[in-house]
């Protein structure tokens, strides 16, 4: 199957102008839970930037820590969408970026919550998508460090296989490097492209979400690793995405599996590619668990979760959030709609499990 038909793409902005050659309207999507204090580092990093964005909207998945109510006394100017459940982050990040789309963004930049981004980190971005011959890319990835400058095992874009010697050039001369797909720690996409190729699938809850989303909105377009554009993502511990997950080895299967089946993100040849590499990771991922008991009924439990059904459609995934789906599906943005207030809800998860 074809990726949308979408040849107008590089029709909708030109450099890091915006529709009619004016600066870009650039809204920034941070999604939390229960990390407030982290949250403050990273919206005080973001409103410091150099080019600050034009909006910032915070999406809290449902937060017991108090969350809710610092960015409303702390951050005033920050659109707060609060959750009355944890979507997990596929359905917070579907969500934020529906809101931003409704928001007339021409670019969103979306991150996590534990994100802190240098002050020139969205600048950077913006001038590579200028520099860039032939147009912009469709996605902007940052360099992602952790707290003590090293290079982030767990936030390693994945570089474009079989990259054309065109393609190498043009990106080197945005002072970048191509890739195929990147994660929601730190990236600059652009929002036609979203309306055209859909919001990330909300039924992914956690893991691989960034990973089917942004691949599917790279198909036939240029995506770019900016080193220029540096942001420190604050994890607990320095480690990669093949550290013993426990029970959330679930959704890492599930969710892999239900993107090699789509047809959408990745062509038949990359299906094979990227199916080879993750059967290598979980081998490794076995290789160092000390639960491995846990691992494999998670492997089975994800395999038949997988194979058996497919995601549901993201609107019926954020049903109860106080939220509607516009009828046309090309709008691609969730509108709020006034509910009575009711219980909060757990996630749809293990409960140990932090979703953000």
């Amino acid at each position: 199957m074809a990726p949308p038909a979408d040849g107008a793409h590089s029709n909708l902005a030109r450099g890091a102008l915006g529709p009619g050659g004016g600066t870009p309207r650039v809204v920034a999507v941070v999604v939390t839970y229960n990390r407030r204090d982290l949250l403050i580092e990273a919206l005080t990093a973001v409103l410091g930037q150099t080019r600050a964005p034009d909006a910032v909207i915070v999406v809290d998945n449902a937060s017991t820590d108090d969350t809710a109510e610092m960015v409303r006394g702390r951050f005033p100017a920050v659109q707060l969408a609060a959750a009355r459940r944890n979507t997990g982050g596929a359905g917070g990040f579907a969500y934020g970026l529906a809101l931003a789309l409704a928001d007339a963004a021409d670019l969103v930049w979306l991150m996590d919550d534990d994100t802190v981004p240098e002050p020139g980190a969205l600048q950077a971005m913006l001038d590579a998508r200028a520099l860039r011959p032939g147009g912009p890319p469709a996605l902007i990835a940052s360099r992602v460090v952790w707290t003590d400058g090293r290079p982030h095992p767990m936030n390693t874009p994945r570089t474009k296989p079989f990259a054309s010697k065109a393609e190498r050039l043009a990106a080197a001369a945005a002072g970048c490097l191509p890739i195929r797909s990147a994660s929601f720690v730190s990236i600059l996409v652009d929002a036609g492209l979203c309306r055209a190729r859909g919001l990330p699938e909300a039924d992914y809850f956690l893991w691989n979400d960034d990973f089917e989303f942004t691949a599917r909105l790279l198909r036939g377009q240029a995506g770019l690793l900016c080193p220029a554009s540096v942001v420190v993502h604050k994890t607990a511990a320095f480690g990669s995405t093949d550290a013993d997950p426990g029970q959330r080895f679930f959704y890492e299967v599930r969710n892999k599996v239900w993107t090699l089946r789509s047809a959408a993100p990745l062509a038949a040849h990359e299906r094979v590619l990227y199916g080879g590499a993750t059967l290598r990771r979980w081998a490794r991922t076995f290789a160092r668990s000390a639960g491995r008991g846990t691992l494999a009924r998670c492997l089975l439990r994800g395999l038949a979760a997988g194979i058996r059904s497919g995601p549901r459609p993201t609107a019926e995934v954020l049903t109860g959030l106080g939220v509607t789906m516009p009828p046309d599906p090309a709008l691609l943005a969730v509108i709020p709609r006034p509910d009575p207030p009711v219980p909060p809800q757990g996630p749809a998860a293990p409960p140990a499990v932090d979703a953000s």
